[in-house]
């Protein structure tokens, strides 16, 4: 009879951490794409704005709305800056989701290596016990093969 694997519980339980850590990684990498694209978005249309600027200046404006035009691009320029500190801040989140999924990974892989053995080992107990058998049945074979041939010579 094969026993269980001993450490199945606390396979379990890696199992489930490795699981987890891998939806957080999923969640931390979209986080990080989308306040990447936020910042994307958010020069681009800088780079717009500071277009019509141009354009508007060449067909003349007045100084209240060079004033506007120049403060709205000064809010995108700290807005551009507060999301650039999102974004490195996601990547560092995201950083440490990897190093907390690449753990659990190895710890998993770990208990994997030892539960195959654990089978290769009770594989090789069934094999041992199967071979006592089949001797203890043969040697039971030859020994009433001999009786009856002794019987029949008397």
């Amino acid at each position: 009879m094969t026993k269980p694997f001993s450490l199945q519980s606390v396979m379990n339980l890696a199992q489930h951490q490795n699981d987890s850590a891998t939806r957080k990684l999923g969640q931390l990498n979209k986080q990080q794409q989308g306040a990447q694209q936020q910042l994307e978005a958010l020069r681009q249309y800088r780079r717009d704005y500071q277009a019509r600027l141009q354009e508007s200046t060449q067909g003349g404006m007045d100084h209240a709305e060079l004033r506007n035009f120049q403060e709205f691009i000064n809010k995108l320029d700290e807005a551009i800056a507060q999301q650039f500190q999102v974004v490195e801040q996601t990547k560092v989140s995201t950083q440490a989701g990897r190093g907390e999924f690449d753990s659990t990974r190895r710890r998993l892989k770990s208990f994997d290596m030892l539960q195959q053995r654990h089978i290769k080992e009770q594989q090789k107990v069934a094999e041992k016990a199967e071979q006592k058998l089949l001797d203890e049945h043969t040697g039971r074979l030859v020994t009433r093969k001999m009786l009856n041939t002794e019987d029949s010579n008397r």
